[in-house]
């Protein structure tokens, strides 16, 4: 391996090294039900049925197709995905804090 090679080498890795640990951070962490449990119980998030009421009042007589508590910078947000009675899927995103809603869109 050449000296100017091995520099191209330590760059790109490098650079690799920064994209990686930025996509880490960027990412959402998924919770699980004892984390969820934790956290409700402290008072931290509201209860996930009553946020699931707020999203099917959005689209009455849609199904609950999946339901997650993620943390994404530092918020947690559940994310829901409802199946319409047309027949769309629709991804909400409501903070887990406040029940307000983030995000909607078709899926």
């Amino acid at each position: 391996m050449t000296l100017l090679s091995f520099t191209h080498w330590r760059t790109a890795r490098r650079l690799a090294l920064v994209l990686l640990a930025f996509c880490s951070v960027a990412m959402a962490r998924d919770l699980d039900q004892d984390e969820a449990l934790r956290l409700r119980q402290r008072g931290v998030i509201l209860p996930l049925e009553q946020l699931l009421q707020q999203a099917l009042d959005r689209y009455p007589g849609a199904k609950l197709l999946e339901a997650e508590l993620e943390e994404k910078h530092d918020v947690y947000i559940y994310e829901v995905e409802l199946l319409t009675v047309e027949g769309v899927v629709r991804e909400l995103d409501l903070d887990a804090a406040t029940g307000r809603l983030l995000k909607d869109k078709e899926d």
